[in-house]
């Protein structure tokens, strides 16, 4: 059986896949990997499925121990890893040797870096998933962040491992899926409670990530936004990527591990397209939101979801 070794946990890393939906009645938000395309892209440098688990980092990473042969791929943020001290290329795929120590630093850019091996992290599933939900101590391993010590297992690959031939992503892809800051919205449940002023000052002006951000939700510092009925209401279900405003008039990005209802009031909503783009947002990061329509949305899915199915999204 392929193990990895925890050798140092880095500042937040947990096994993650790709969340499980279809919960919310029961309270249960989908988890889930905080950057989506990130892991379904690096699943497909090492051959896996899209929604395997992998390690999920945040702002600092690991160092992991690979005890026997294993083939790896770093996407995401750039944490200048590097194998047994020489450095390694993202969004490319690596064959590590028994015995090599793979190790990452902090960020250069962006919030997260994930961590695919062939075959993928080998966990107990919970409702489905292998992803940790930190909140209520489920899934993933043992239902939290990594410690040093730890042992993590690797499912046997299918087809075991044939001759090594490296994989990395087209630079063109690369382009076209970096994280954006400007995000595209929609509009919310609640938009219609804002006056056309507000309105302006919330798509004019520019919010800050604030250091209370989690996996939760992003809390954005900046221009007040002025909220109706003092910014309450009878609380109702509430989506990923769902923008509140809360009684303080500072927006809040419901994010992965959500709370599935909410009484704050909703003007707008983070598009699919633009949701992975939520998972490399980092503290004191600026960003603006852009309205679109609901036609321009799901043709922006439209057209990120043919890229990733691509054939010449992966090259050799």
């Amino acid at each position: 059986m392929s193990l990895i070794e925890v050798r140092a946990p880095g500042l937040l890393t947990t096994v993650q896949d790709l969340g499980r939906e279809g919960f919310g009645p029961m309270g249960v938000s989908p988890s889930g990997a905080a950057d989506p395309v990130a892991l379904r892209i690096g699943n497909r440098l090492v051959g896996n499925a899209e929604g395997a688990a992998g390690l999920e980092m945040t702002l600092l990473g690991g160092t992991f121990v690979f005890p026997e042969r294993a083939v790896v791929a770093l996407t995401g943020a750039n944490f200048g890893a590097t194998v047994d001290n020489g450095s390694i290329e993202m969004w490319s795929s690596l064959e590590v040797q028994p015995g090599q120590t793979l190790r990452m630093g902090p960020t250069r850019a962006g919030a997260r870096c994930y961590l695919c091996v062939k075959g993928g992290i080998d966990v107990k599933l919970f409702l489905g998933s292998a992803s940790t939900h930190l909140l209520s101590g489920l899934g993933g391993f043992e239902g939290r962040s990594l410690r040093k010590g730890d042992v993590l297992r690797i499912r046997a690959a299918n087809g075991g491992f044939r001759t090594f031939r490296k994989t990395k992503m087209a630079g063109r892809a690369l382009e076209k899926l970096s994280p954006r800051r400007v995000l595209r919205v929609t509009a919310g449940p609640q938009s219609e409670w804002f006056t056309e002023e507000v309105q302006k000052v919330f798509y004019g002006n520019t919010f800050r990530v604030a250091e209370e951000s989690n996996r939760m939700g992003l809390r954005l510092e900046g221009a007040a936004i002025s909220t109706p009925s003092g910014g309450e209401m009878i609380s109702e279900g509430v989506s990923l990527g769902a923008v509140q405003i809360t009684a303080s008039g500072l927006p809040i990005i419901l994010f992965v591990e959500q709370q599935t209802t909410g009484g704050y009031p909703k003007i707008a909503n983070v598009i699919s397209a633009d949701l992975s783009s939520l998972g490399q947002l980092r503290p004191r990061d600026e960003i603006r939101f852009e309205r679109v329509e609901l036609d321009t949305a799901r043709m922006l899915l439209l057209e990120q979801e043919k890229l990733l199915a691509s054939k010449e999204l992966i090259v050799e």
